[in-house]
């Protein structure tokens, strides 16, 4: 039996996905695997037990990637689960910066004792006025999962979209339409569209890479959307902009003490994924790879160790072997298993950065002895007894 523990409220449909073989407990203590949700882990003490962790969601910092893959804890998340949710988000940012319905909304709240306040509306509602979405350029940093589903709706609303994603996929390129115009240079989109939103990772490389130099290249009234993550943005360098009239807009689904409040400036309290349907996403599909893990040692959606995937189990036995990159490691417990008269009849290996896995059906299960000649071996992390 597999234990689980949630360190988050996890939608119960994606619980209902465990069947009789998993029991969820309290304590990450002797459990093999953890979902969570927001929580922070980086201080967090990480059982020996624990094999794996999924975050229902698509941003893993709150996760140490490290520290998990040194102790051969596979970390999944969910990409393109909540992609939906927040693709409509971002158009709805678009359209608040575009027209100011919060400033209307407000206005007539503040009015609500004014009988006659449909006159007054109509004398009064030239100061919300706005601009239509269509016709202008909208720029799309990042064609992951969100930024494709947002490029294809802006084309649909009749907008003119620039993508820009130097490590597009082929699966993404599928899906993204033809309408969209690649920008081969981000500071193209930079210069040239009214409307700019990003769609990448939290990573050392994309942190702060709308600057102030980017924001000074940029039409006095283009409109920042940052649905993505709020250290991708220099906040400073955009307020200061703001301010001085140099920038339309800010939107943003990350609410800290340098946005909040500030004039021009559109925060919202990180709802992004908050709907129902995003929530039941992520929670299905974070308990869909736990279970292929656990049970196959099938890796899907990993974020610290390579996508590996040899089906359902056939074989009398199967092992994964989560180790460091590094060469001949094939070689050295193939000789292992070897010596102990273990066959291989089917195997995968596979590598992400430092880390890779090796994943083997073998014509009878694994000895004692075997395991612990690999558990011995110079860079092996862990070795995982499937079947």
């Amino acid at each position: 039996m597999f234990k689980y523990t949630c360190l988050n409220p996890i939608s119960q449909v994606g619980l209902d996905i465990f069947d009789n073989n998993y029991k969820i407990i309290e304590d990450m203590d002797g459990a093999d695997a953890a979902l969570v949700r927001s929580a922070a882990m980086h201080d967090m003490e990480l059982p020996e037990s624990l094999k794996a962790i999924a975050r229902a969601g698509a941003g893993v910092n709150n996760i140490p990637l490290d520290k998990c893959a040194d102790k051969g804890i596979v970390v999944f998340n969910t990409p393109g689960a909540n992609a939906n949710g927040v693709k409509e988000l971002v158009l709805c940012g678009m359209l608040l910066a575009a027209r100011d319905v919060v400033g209307g909304i407000e206005w007539v709240k503040s009015e609500a004792t004014d009988e006659n306040i449909a006159k007054t509306t109509e004398k009064k509602k030239k100061a919300f006025a706005g601009t239509e979405i269509k016709g202008k350029k909208l720029g799309i940093i990042g064609l992951g999962a969100i930024g494709i589903r947002v490029a294809n709706a802006a084309l649909a609303l009749g907008m003119e979209v620039y993508g820009y994603d130097p490590y597009l996929s082929l699966r993404a390129a599928w899906n993204l339409s033809r309408d969209c115009k690649h920008a081969a240079d981000v500071n193209d989109i930079f210069k040239e569209c009214d409307y700019i939103t990003i769609h990448v990772p939290a990573l050392d490389s994309t942190k702060g890479m709308i600057s102030a130099e980017a924001v000074e290249m940029m039409k006095d009234t283009a409109v920042i959307l940052n649905f993505a993550r709020d250290v991708l943005v220099d906040e400073d360098a955009v307020v200061k902009a703001l301010a001085e009239g140099k920038l339309g807009k800010y939107v943003v689904d990350f609410p800290t003490p340098k946005t909040a409040g500030k004039e021009g400036v559109i925060v919202i309290p990180h709802l992004g994924a908050s709907t129902e349907e995003s929530e039941d996403n992520c929670a299905v599909m974070a308990a869909e790879e736990l279970r292929e893990y656990l049970e196959n040692g099938n890796i899907q959606n990993s974020v610290n160790f390579p996508n590996t995937d040899l089906g359902v189990c056939q074989t009398a036995g199967r092992i994964g072997i989560l180790h460091k990159n590094v060469k001949g490691m094939i070689g050295k417990y193939s000789a292992i298993l070897g010596d102990d008269d273990i066959n291989i009849e089917n195997m995968t290996n596979g590598s992400k950065g430092e880390y890779a896995y090796s994943l083997i059906d073998i014509d009878r299960q694994m000895t004692e002895k075997a395991v612990k000649e690999i558990e011995a071996l110079d860079d092996v992390i862990r070795v995982v007894i499937v079947k």
